[in-house]
């Protein structure tokens, strides 16, 4: 591996380069990679300059278990005013009676809901990994489906394109009044369409179940107006603030009035000891640029680029899971294309187009060796490109899977050039511009 020089580390983050030069070439070696590439991961993004600052702040020294007005420490003066601020940012952004901003990140977020609602062993229902779900709505290999007793729902396996691949609501009705779970989850890792979250409030109505929304994916989305909200119909909603809301590595958790009390004790001293108020602080930055017109600009543009995307792929041959998307994400199935997922993966990665191999539904191959790959518009949005680059990303993504099937790697250094002069016209917020 080639690290960018002592001086260009030096320019950035001269402390660090002072203390530990080592570490410091590989930071510097992350802003080349990530200012040269296109990264379509759909669960990244690029925080703002501001975010990065709020992260690096001085409350990195504070110790705070507990809430605002009841912590276990003192000198909280300043900490606990972050934390009201960010709390009152979320509640104001998403429009909810309460909000949690403590969890580390998605995943513990998703472990406290368990916490405060369901004893080990209880029935919890969420969608089966392999068609889009999260390992944490009970996937048999995460805890929470170790210590709860999973049953999974799927989507549709039919002719007709206007149902094949989506959410299979008829069936997660039938499971959810058989099972009764403790907990519903709608939401995942990989769903292309609207989540009919009112439809999903009914079932859980019916089956007498607690309906967790976890919108980790489409959080931003849900912000700006780009995807219908869960707060009028979910009991709990849970998000990560990274992803498509663009704040750091951390998560909320969001409720009724009546819920609070039990998402806070479960977080609190439930799963936690203090919480990372530099994150904290982040999350608030990250919402308050949320709030903002230009925000809502930004959450309409990432769908009308990955719609936009997923025409050019389908005019170019693409299986689209779904046949489409309504949001930012899209996932392909490329057993036509002759190429396992993760060898396009790779491939497309030498190429400088940043993706990850990902299972499709009632895929034939193993999980870390799947048919498809998951693409997303959230970051490529951040640096503004716009619907007309998208014909172009299809291009390269075609040129790039096609090189994988031939071992054409001329071809593959040839795109990550193109994508280098693209990606040097669109600097992308928050990396060094030197």
């Amino acid at each position: 591996m080639t690290l960018p020089s002592s001086a260009s580390a030096s320019a950035n983050h001269p402390a660090l380069a002072a203390e530990d030069p080592e570490l410091a070439a590989l930071v510097a070696a992350e802003e080349q990679l990530q200012a040269d590439t296109l990264r379509l991961i759909p669960s990244e993004n690029y925080v703002s300059t501001a975010v990065l600052e709020a992260s690096g702040t001085v409350l990195q020294n504070k110790y705070s278990e507990g809430y605002p007005g009841r912590r276990y420490y003192e000198g909280q003066q300043n900490i606990d005013l972050v934390e009201r601020l960010a709390i009152a940012r979320a509640r104001a952004v998403f429009g909810v009676e309460h909000a949690n901003v403590q969890p580390y990140s998605g995943s513990p977020a998703n472990l406290a809901v368990y916490l405060a609602f369901a004893e080990p062993g209880d029935t919890v229902m969420g969608m089966a990994l392999p068609m889009g779900g999260h390992l944490t709505h009970g996937w048999g290999v995460s805890a929470t489906g170790k210590w709860f007793r999973g049953v999974q729902y799927g989507v549709r396996r039919t002719s007709d394109p206007g149902t094949n691949g989506r959410i299979d609501l008829d069936e997660v009705r039938d499971l959810a009044l058989k099972e009764r779970p403790k907990l519903i989850f709608c939401g995942g890792t990989a769903v292309p369409r609207t989540i009919d979250f009112a439809a999903f409030a009914e079932i859980a109505r019916e089956a007498g179940a607690v309906l967790v929304a976890d919108v980790a994916h489409i959080a931003g989305l849900i912000a700006g107006g780009a995807h219908p909200s869960p707060v009028p119909h979910a009991d709990v909603i849970s998000t990560t603030t990274h992803k498509t809301l663009r704040g750091p590595r951390g998560a909320l958790l969001m409720s009724r009035e009546e819920h609070a009390k039990a998402i806070d004790k479960a977080v609190f001293p439930g799963l936690q000891g203090g919480p990372h108020n530099q994150t904290t602080a982040a999350i608030a930055v990250a919402l308050h640029e949320a709030s903002r017109p230009a925000f809502r600009d930004y959450a309409h543009a990432v769908v009308d680029n990955a719609k936009a995307l997923a025409d050019a792929l389908l005019a170019r041959g693409f299986d689209l899971v779904s046949g489409g998307t309504d949001n930012h994400l899209i996932l392909m199935d490329l057993t036509p294309k002759d190429v396992p997922g993760k060898v396009a993966a790779k491939a497309l990665d030498r190429a400088g187009i940043v993706v990850n191999h990902n299972t499709v539904p009632f895929d034939p191959r193993k999980p870390f060796d799947p048919s498809g790959v998951r693409i997303g518009t959230p970051s490529l949005t951040s640096r503004g490109l716009r619907t007309e680059h998208m014909a172009t990303v299809a291009e390269w993504i075609d040129r790039g899977v096609a090189a994988a099937r031939t071992g054409d790697e001329d071809a593959l250094t040839k795109i990550r050039s193109e994508v280098a002069d693209l990606m040097a016209a669109h600097p992308a917020p928050g990396l060094p511009t030197a």
